[in-house]
């Protein structure tokens, strides 16, 4: 593994129009929101606020990671990254972390810094290995928030101040927002009709209890978060940021959502198959096997195993009722085929390696996070 090679991509940016509408003393990685959320207040200074004491609000500082592996798509998803509006008391830093054996990004990352309004930083960490790319994001994060955003992504203009104000509201250890697939016209009907790529959380008992890094806002200073890594055993074969998430629950972290802080994905056609969403599923599957396989044993790991499997007969037998829908069909299969996953995961079998040299090639269909 060569060194990790970290570099100021940003120290001379170029004068924008967006820069100059920062005030002066405030430093650069500044633009003035017009946002429904201009600023990003604590209950403290909300209290303060209301009492008349006439307190300067807190400033925060909110690093923005992207991890990147041969992706065309970056240069989008920096620009986007360079039209949000920003809360008037925070400053922004982007972090690319490029995951490739050689520094592939390195040029095209130098090369659209000084067009964008905010510090820009490049970490070389290679080994094709997701969760060291996360891993560095979190280890070269001093803001006091960490934000996630996939390199194939798009956010929309407010989509940061939509993340700080729910984290503030709710006083959220981490806030995730929703991602909404856009699909090509060689996708099937059913897998759009169905919707079958957009990410959204997942509810229990009310509760958020895990959570994924394609749309994210993390706490940096809540004991949940602070020194919480992504696992490298799980860094190719995916499911290191369900464990992560759950693991931050576990340790009595709040997770919220921002339904408004949207962010665009598209589906290229290495994505567009059934196989490939099967192999998600699976994976998936596997991934909560094993964290329920590590609460459970003799008997109520026995209990589990005959849960999972009672509920991929039904989802298989849901496929046949719904066998000429082919929405309803697909859906019900894999759900069937997580369920599956999940009995693997409890029984110990090796997780497929999703992710790595060939698996995170932008033309394989590679993704970086949990369905």
């Amino acid at each position: 593994m060569s060194k990790t090679e970290i570099f100021n991509a940003s120290l001379h940016p170029r004068p924008s129009r967006l820069a100059a509408l920062a005030p002066q003393d405030e430093g650069e990685g500044r633009r003035r929101s017009s946002s429904p959320h201009p600023e990003v207040r604590s209950e403290a200074k909300r209290n303060e606020a209301s009492k008349g004491e006439g307190a300067r609000h807190a400033f925060y500082r909110i690093d923005i990671g992207v991890c990147t592996y041969r992706r065309k798509e970056l240069e989008a998803t920096l620009h986007s990254l360079g039209r949000l509006n920003v809360p008037e008391n925070c400053r922004v830093r982007i972090i690319v972390a490029d995951n490739d054996v050689n520094p592939s990004a390195k040029e095209r990352v130098a090369d659209i810094a000084p067009s964008l309004p905010f510090e820009l930083t490049y970490i070389h960490c290679p080994a094709s290995n997701i969760s060291i790319a996360r891993n560095a994001c979190l280890d070269a994060s001093d803001g006091d928030f960490l934000a996630f955003i996939d390199d194939d992504e798009t956010a929309c203009e407010d989509w940061l101040a939509y993340l700080m104000a729910t984290a503030q509201d709710r006083n959220a250890d981490a806030v995730l927002g929703p991602v909404r697939a856009s699909y090509g016209e060689g996708a099937p009907r059913w897998m759009s009709k169905g919707d079958f790529h957009s990410t959204f959380p997942v509810w229990v008992k009310g509760e958020i209890r895990t959570g994924y890094t394609c749309n994210v806002l993390l706490r940096n200073a809540s004991p949940a978060v602070a020194g919480r890594r992504f696992s490298l055993a799980l860094g190719r074969s995916g499911g290191e940021d369900t464990q992560y998430f759950s693991e931050l629950y576990e340790a009595g972290g709040k997770i919220a959502y921002a339904r408004e802080a949207w962010v665009y994905e598209p589906v290229p056609a290495g994505r567009a198959r059934f196989s490939w969403l099967c192999k998600r599923r699976f994976r998936f599957g596997q991934t909560h096997g094993r964290l329920l396989a590590g609460k459970a044993v003799g008997l109520g790991l026995a209990k589990q195993v005959a849960l999972a499997a009672a509920k991929a007969v039904y989802s298989f037998g849901a496929a046949l009722v719904t066998a000429f829908s082919a929405t309803h069909r697909n859906r019900s299969l894999l759900r069937g085929i997580m369920h599956v996953g999940v009995i693997s995961g409890l029984m110990g079998i090796r997780e497929i390696q999703q992710y790595g040299e060939a698996a995170m090639a932008p033309a394989s269909g590679g993704k970086s996070h949990a369905a």
